[in-house]
């Protein structure tokens, strides 16, 4: 049996994992819980499970991951404050089941160099599907990772037809129910370019050997082309259960966890190249992971600041780009890459993005 941690347990991750748990009870106990500032729903979450530990705040969760003994924990905090916990389970040699894609992105090195091999395992989907796929060869026979990205709500717009969009509008994605900035980042397709750099750190491969394809259907969650010509790809219904309990006991597969897909009705999956014209956020993310250091954290904070810009109805839609990337242009290191060095370039990032849009 499993000892897990969950972090960020009473957001839309956590509340999933523990459907999981609930479901395993020969496979799971939770030993630890950690929230953003939900007491009461934590609370009733430990009353639930029998849980004695918890804590609240990102400081917090990081001194129970140190001090509570745990096989694995689930990192689902929401934000680059899940860094903190995310270095601390790695300190501590446990498995981290990473949903907080931020942690990893704005950490890059930080996170890296403390990780030993195989202790983080993706939950995202994508990256969930890149690992299930990559089983199938070594490092040295992968040619490429394709990442597939739904489209969002505005699949097949030109860059024109997008400068009226209302926040609503960028609100209604066709696959996934997700908070206001996500959403709106997968609109923007700032999610999958902070995806790609995910990809990047967690497989060690190349920018130039990583790409995104448009896949409005969401059943094939990503896929591993290989040196032979080989693509293995990973496929199923869109359900984060499934790569939540790969997350918590990974190489296993926890029966029954998901549906499977129906074979015996008639569907179709289609497959289109991104529109970078429309859509610059992947490149812009593919040069910010390239300069490394603290350019992914002034990058997501930005972002940030810009996305909440948007939904106050102070810029438009195409302004939220435009914005990341001045501010990312804006920016210069200094010093070496630390958690105090990441944490003041996004202080500087939202700073520099807030001057820039109040000049609008």
């Amino acid at each position: 049996m499993k000892r897990v941690i969950i972090l960020g347990s009473t957001g839309s991750i956590g509340t999933q994992a523990l459907d999981v748990i609930a479901a395993n009870p020969d496979l799971f106990e939770v030993v630890g819980l950690a929230a953003g500032s939900n007491r009461e729903a934590m609370d009733a979450q430990a009353r639930a499970f029998g849980v004695e530990h918890t804590a609240i705040g990102a400081t917090e969760a990081a001194a129970l991951v140190r001090s509570v003994p745990a096989d694995v924990v689930l990192n689902g905090i929401t934000g680059s404050v899940g860094l903190e916990p995310t270095l601390a389970t790695l300190e501590m040699g446990t498995t981290l089941a990473l949903a907080n894609k931020e942690s990893l992105i704005v950490g890059g090195e930080l996170v890296t160099s403390l990780a030993r091999p195989g202790q983080i395992v993706p939950v995202d989907s994508e990256h969930s599907a890149i690992a299930q796929a990559l089983r199938s060869g070594t490092q040295a026979e992968v040619r490429r990772l394709v990442l597939t990205a739904s489209g969002g709500p505005f699949r097949g717009r030109t860059r024109r037809s997008l400068r009226p969009v209302t926040p609503q509008e960028a609100l209604a994605h066709p696959t996934w129910n997700m908070g206001l900035v996500v959403t709106t980042n997968s609109s923007t397709l700032v999610n999958k370019g902070l995806e790609v750099i995910e990809a990047h750190l967690l497989f060690d491969v190349p920018y130039d050997r990583i790409e995104v394809t448009v896949h409005p259907q969401s059943i094939v969650h990503s896929m591993v082309e290989f040196t032979d010509g080989s693509t293995i790809a990973q496929a199923s219904p869109p359900d984060m259960r499934l790569p939540i309990s790969l997350g918590l006991d990974w190489p296993n597969r926890v029966a029954g966890v998901g549906m499977a897909l129906d074979w015996t009705t008639a569907s179709q999956w289609t497959f289109e190249p991104l529109d970078d014209e429309v859509f610059p956020a992947v490149a812009l993310a593919k040069r910010v992971g390239e300069a490394a250091a603290t350019y992914p954290a002034v990058f997501n904070a930005a972002n940030e600041q810009a996305v909440l810009a948007f939904h106050a109805g102070r810029i438009g839609y195409l302004d939220i780009l435009d914005t990341v990337e001045a501010v990312v242009d804006a920016h210069d290191v200094d010093g070496p890459l630390s958690l105090e060095s990441v944490y003041e370039a996004e202080r500087w990032a939202r700073t520099a993005a807030n001057e820039r849009l109040h000049r609008n």
